[in-house]
Formats: structure tokens, C-alpha cells, sequence
């Protein structure tokens, strides 16, 4: 299977969960390590655009490509398995609860969960504390210039 992961230039050869971890989101809480990707590029590219305006919007975007081996464990929920409120802004600490508990527990590399964003669509969450996250691999790079009319 393949993610997709927008990322600043700087952080693109990186997958660490280390970004996520300084300021919490959606699924984590301050201090825990967890990868956000998308199940495909536009949705990706929408999880990024929410959170800038045009004048705001950085210009060094990378679309990064990830391999996730199709044995490696995955836990899914859907909107049924969630709180009323996970798809509320400000995100809920209820849904960090859940990815913080996901992350602890430890038993799978990879959390699907539906997007807030995108009806219908799906985040991947990537565990890199999990044993089997050595295995993921990014196998593709490359600049992301956003569409201007996106903003208007």
C-alpha cells in the first residue's frame, strides 16, 4: 500500500513523528510521536490546505511517497467506532486519546481513521515506535506547488 505525506522541504527525508509530537493534533497529545499520511495525494494536499491561506501558504512543499508492506498490521475505525465530536475544530482531546492509546498499546504500526476533512476519505497514522515500522520506506519525493485557485 502507499501513503502520501505533504512536508515541508526540510523534513521531507524524515519520518519521525517528531513534528507531531511538539505540538499535539488531532491524534496525539503534546509529547507523543506519531506520522500523519493520507490514503492518497489529494487528500493530503486538503489535510495541508486547511490550515493556510494564501498569503500564508509556504512555497516548499514536497509530495512524499510511502511504502507500507500489505502485511504489516493495521488497525481500522470508522465514524461508528468514534466519538460524536472527533471531527471538531479545535480537535477534541477524545481523539487524542484514542491515538495516544493506539501508540502505547503498540500492537499495530498503522491506524486508519476517517478523515475530518474529507468525507469519505482516510488518514493513515504510522507508529514509528512499532517494530514493523522500520519496514516503511519513503520511495518517492517530489515538489508540490498548490494550485493558487484552491485559496480564492
Amino acid at each position: 500500500m502507499e501513503a502520501y505525506r505533504l512536508s515541508r522541504e526540510k523534513f521531507a527525508a524524515n519520518l519521525s513523528g517528531k513534528g507531531a509530537a511538539l505540538k499535539g493534533a488531532r491524534w496525539n497529545s503534546i509529547g507523543v510521536e506519531l506520522i500523519y499520511t493520507a490514503s492518497n495525494r489529494s487528500l493530503a494536499m486538503a489535510e495541508v490546505a486547511v490550515h493556510f491561506t494564501l498569503a500564508t501558504l509556504p512555497s516548499d512543499y514536497m509530495i512524499i511517497s510511502i511504502f507500507i508492506p500489505d502485511d504489516i498490521p493495521l488497525q481500522k475505525l470508522n465514524v461508528s467506532d468514534l466519538p460524536t465530536d472527533w471531527n471538531t475544530f479545535p480537535h477534541p482531546s477524545t481523539t487524542q486519546t484514542i491515538g495516544d492509546q493506539f501508540v502505547v498499546e503498540n500492537k499495530f504500526c498503522v491506524l486508519q481513521v476517517p478523515s475530518a476533512v474529507t468525507q469519505g476519505d482516510y488518514n493513515l497514522l504510522i507508529n514509528p515506535n512499532h517494530p514493523d515500522f522500520k519496514r516503511i520506506k519513503i520511495i518517492d519525493k517530489d515538489k508540490f506547488p498548490f494550485d493558487k485557485r484552491i485559496f480564492k
